[in-house]
């Protein structure tokens, strides 16, 4: 395997990232955040990747942040300025919210602080019997700076996400799956299996109608019923003139698997 911290591969529209700092329990250094942007948005414009998946090696899915010898840490109790301004357009947490593309986090290990925050951000996770989720934010004196304060009450309700947040616990999986914070737990062997194999059945269908039905549901949170309802049938529209709808449609009524181009 390359010693690259992040890997990338495609097959059969289904595009895996992982990283790969066993040693290090895959935390994240700031270059890999720009690597991961890169690969993200690499992946989203790549009309052949219906699916995004987004896994580790080794025992840990990702502890979090390494920020040794960033600017970040050589600065802690230097300065009490604050920056005037973060341009945060183009970092992990917003770029993953704003894909199109369906993304998959496949828990080979354990999750915690920005790596909890990270899978929490994708569409979908799968976890390792063995895995944890470990909401160390406030222990370290910080808050979940990557997402997990909007994204952890919609998932499962003010009162436990402020449980979780507020004491830093870390949920095992089977905590994980009880809450609806996973959609399937599995044996730490089949976790990157079971992500391709999702990745692979959301390949099947039109690509359009998957990624319009992703963008319906994120813009779904923050609208009234019939504002939703209104851009629902706008997004529609389209679709009903793509070669997917035509293909879909045929295939249906000949009783055949369809073939769709994402046209």
């Amino acid at each position: 395997m390359s010693d690259e911290p992040v890997l990338y591969a495609e097959q059969d529209h289904v595009a895996t990232i992982t990283f790969n700092r066993p040693e290090q329990q895959n935390t994240i250094s700031p270059t890999m955040l720009n690597q991961l942007t890169e690969l993200l948005l690499q992946a989203d414009a790549n009309r052949e990747v219906r699916a995004i998946v987004i896994t580790g090696t080794g025992k840990f899915f990702c502890a979090g942040l390494d920020l040794r010898g960033s600017e970040i840490t050589n600065n802690l109790g230097k300065s009490n300025r604050q920056p005037a301004h973060l341009d945060l357009r183009n970092t992990p947490p917003t770029v993953l919210h704003s894909l199109d593309t369906p993304t998959i986090a496949a828990l080979n290990g354990s999750a915690a602080g920005y790596g909890m925050d990270l899978a929490l951000g994708c569409d979908i996770r799968i976890m390792a019997d063995t895995a944890k989720l470990a909401a160390a934010f406030t222990a370290r004196g910080v808050v979940p700076e990557s997402g997990g304060t909007w994204i952890l009450p919609r998932l499962i309700g003010w009162s436990k996400a402020a449980e979780i947040i507020f004491t830093g616990k870390t949920l095992t999986a089977a905590e994980s799956e009880a809450m609806g914070l996973v959609s399937r737990v599995v044996n730490n062997n089949e976790v990157l299996a079971t992500a391709l194999e999702m990745g692979n059945a959301i390949a099947k269908n039109a690509p359009l109608a998957v990624q319009a039905s992703k963008r319906m549901m994120r813009m779904g949170m923050n609208e009234t019923f019939d504002d939703h309802v209104h851009h629902v049938f706008l997004q529609l529209l389209p679709l009903f003139q793509s070669d997917d709808f035509k293909e879909g449609m045929a295939s249906f009524m000949e009783k055949r698997a369809p073939d769709f181009k994402g046209s």
